[in-house]
């Protein structure tokens, strides 16, 4: 029963978090379908961020977005064409005060695709020499804390406000002085659908045998689709930290309807608005995230779901009166073509 319970078929289908996204979202088209006709538009959401390429539905630039950002709100960043040398990659962030560890990620990208922590010029060889198209060097903040943050404000609001908080428990596993960090891994469901990854990044710690309560990080990043545990907090959402994220959504220029994933030192530090870093800035594109908690059903989700595209249906729509125009059926098209071409290069690469 055991063997069962802990093979990938099993686990994927005993928990819907796991699901292809496509059968989670297959049975709410019909409700985007009446949301489109009501817009007149199948891409009405490209609308609700006006600065932001197509609402950041698709294809934006991390980089744009970043540049809307106060500057203290995000790490140090900077961007490079494909082909540039190591070397003149370390010149740069050097120039920029950005030291080994950071992070290197495609500059067009989602779900932490080509997201990758390097630690040596190697690693840094090897990731350049795999890029084909622009990309981003971000100074690795190493904070303890990582929360999604959903935000919307509506024009007749005078301040936004927090729709959802999901915690980010990056993959890890505690040492007990006898098992291996390989067999660690494999006790835990979640992990276990993400062995094969785990493994190609963490190949010569997967023998070590860690001491009694030592923490082994195997991905530093805070994301669902490479493990990450996240979990429904939107109780945190309390007027201090409201009017922190508020403060911060507010002074990004045309921007009512996204989620930001911060890095933060303590809670106390993200309701003073201090000692946090924005990793990403997503737009209409985002999902709430919070839905992914084990402990909420599916139908949960399906509410939530529909509860944020009321939201940014009715942004959307406020927008284009305003004169902010939808996306083309035919312009939208092709940016998905695009875009799933962006995504098969990066997935057909090794990282």
């Amino acid at each position: 029963m055991k063997r069962l319970a802990y093979h990938p078929f099993f686990i994927r289908l005993l928990h819907w978090e796991y699901w292809n996204s496509k059968i989670i979202y297959a049975p709410l088209y019909p409700y985007w379908l009446w949301l489109s006709v009501k817009a007149r538009s199948l891409y009405f959401l490209t609308a609700a961020n006006p600065s932001i390429r197509n609402g950041g539905f698709i294809m934006e630039c991390k980089s744009d977005v970043y540049n809307l950002l106060p500057a203290h709100a995000y790490p140090k960043t900077v961007r490079f064409e494909a082909g540039i040398s190591a070397a003149n990659i370390l010149d740069k962030i050097t120039s920029a005060g950005i030291t080994y560890p950071f992070i290197a990620k495609p500059d067009i990208g989602e779900r932490g695709l080509a997201v990758k922590k390097i630690n040596d010029e190697v690693a840094l060889e090897t990731y350049v020499a795999h890029m084909s198209m622009p990309f981003l060097v971000q100074e690795y903040i190493d904070y303890p804390y990582e929360a999604g943050i959903f935000y919307y404000r509506p024009h007749d609001n005078e301040t936004g406000s927090i729709t959802g908080i999901v915690n980010k428990e990056p993959v890890t596993v505690k040492g007990d002085g006898v098992h291996t960090v390989a067999h660690l891994v494999k006790q835990n469901k979640r992990y276990i659908l993400q062995w094969k990854q785990i493994n190609e990044l963490n190949c010569t710690l997967m023998q070590q045998v860690p001491v009694e309560g030592e923490e082994v990080l195997l991905v530093p990043y805070g994301n669902h689709s490479r493990g990450s545990l996240f979990t429904d907090i939107s109780q945190r959402a309390t007027p201090q930290l409201c009017s922190a994220i508020d403060n911060i959504c507010r002074s990004i220029p045309g921007f009512h309807y996204g989620r930001l994933d911060i890095k933060f030192r303590d809670w106390e530090s993200l309701e003073r608005g201090e000692d946090i870093a924005i990793i990403e800035l997503n737009g209409s594109g985002s999902e709430p995230t919070h839905i992914y908690d084990p402990q909420h059903s599916i139908f949960f989700a399906w509410r939530e779901i529909i509860r944020h595209w009321d939201m940014l249906y009715a942004i959307s729509k406020e927008n284009n009166k305003r004169g902010v125009s939808y996306l083309s059926f035919v312009k939208g098209l092709q940016e998905i073509n695009l875009f799933k071409k962006i995504e098969a290069s990066l997935s057909a690469r090794i990282w």
